[in-house]
C-alpha cells in the first residue's frame, strides 16, 4: 500500500499584499507609475485631437490658392481644428510677403505645435530611468538589512535568507516594470510626433508650391 504525503498548504499572497511587502521604496515607485500612466494617457488623447485632420484639407486649400481665392483658403484653415490647420493658417495670413518670410513664419508655427505635442513627454524619459534605479536601491537596502540580521542572530538558514530576499526583489521587479512602461510610452509618443513632422513638411511644401505664379 502506497502512502502519499500531502504537501503542506501554501500561503498565497494577493497582488496588494505582495506590493506591500516591498517596503517604503514602493511608495515613490508607485507614485511614478501613476505619473507615467497619467502623462501617457493625456498626451495620447491630446495628439489624437490635434494631429488628425481632414484628408482633403490640403487639396482644398491648394486649389483655392491656385485659383487666387485666398478668402476661401482662409475659411478652410479656420474650420480645420488641428495643428495642420493652424500652421497653414499662419501661412495664409502671410500671403503677399516674400516667399522666404512665409517659409520662416510657417516653420516657427510648426515648431510651436511640435513643442506643444512634446510637452511633459520628457518626464516619461526621467521615469524610465529613475524607477528601475529606485527598485534596485530598495533591493540592495533590503539585502543589507538581511545580512545585518544574520550577523546578529548567526542564523544563516536558506529559509531566513530566501524569505527576506524575495520580498526585497519585489522593488526591483516593480521598478523595472514601471520603467519599461514609461520607456515604451515615451518612444511611441515620439514616433507619432515624428510622423506628424514628416506629414506637415509635405503639406507645407504643397502649400508653398500652390503660391508660385505659373510660368507664362
Amino acid at each position: 500500500m502506497l502512502f502519499q504525503i500531502a504537501a503542506p498548504p501554501q500561503d498565497e499572497l494577493t497582488f496588494i499584499e505582495l506590493i506591500m511587502k516591498g517596503g517604503v521604496v514602493m511608495i515613490p515607485i508607485l507614485l511614478l507609475s501613476v505619473a507615467a500612466i497619467y502623462i501617457t494617457v493625456e498626451r495620447f488623447l491630446f495628439l489624437r485631437s490635434t494631429i488628425n485632420r481632414d484628408n482633403n484639407f490640403i487639396s482644398k486649400v491648394t486649389r483655392a490658392l491656385s485659383s487666387g481665392n485666398i478668402a476661401e483658403a482662409r475659411r478652410y484653415a479656420e474650420d480645420e481644428n488641428s495643428s495642420t490647420g493652424r500652421i497653414i493658417s499662419a501661412g495664409i495670413d502671410s500671403v503677399g510677403r516674400p516667399m522666404r518670410e512665409i517659409e520662416s513664419l510657417m516653420e516657427s508655427a510648426t515648431n510651436i505645435e511640435v513643442a506643444q505635442m512634446e510637452r511633459n513627454t520628457g518626464y516619461l524619459g526621467i521615469i524610465a530611468g529613475v524607477a528601475p534605479m529606485l527598485g534596485f536601491i530598495g533591493t540592495i537596502v533590503g539585502i543589507i538589512h538581511i545580512f545585518y540580521n544574520i550577523s546578529l542572530t548567526d542564523n544563516i538558514s536558506i529559509g531566513t535568507i530566501a524569505g527576506g530576499l524575495y520580498e526585497k526583489m519585489i522593488t526591483s521587479g516593480t521598478g523595472l516594470g514601471v520603467g519599461i512602461i514609461a520607456y515604451i510610452a515615451y518612444h511611441m509618443l515620439q514616433l507619432r510626433i515624428s510622423r506628424f513632422t514628416l506629414q506637415i513638411q509635405k503639406d507645407v511644401f504643397d502649400f508653398l508650391r500652390s503660391l508660385q505664379v505659373p510660368a507664362k
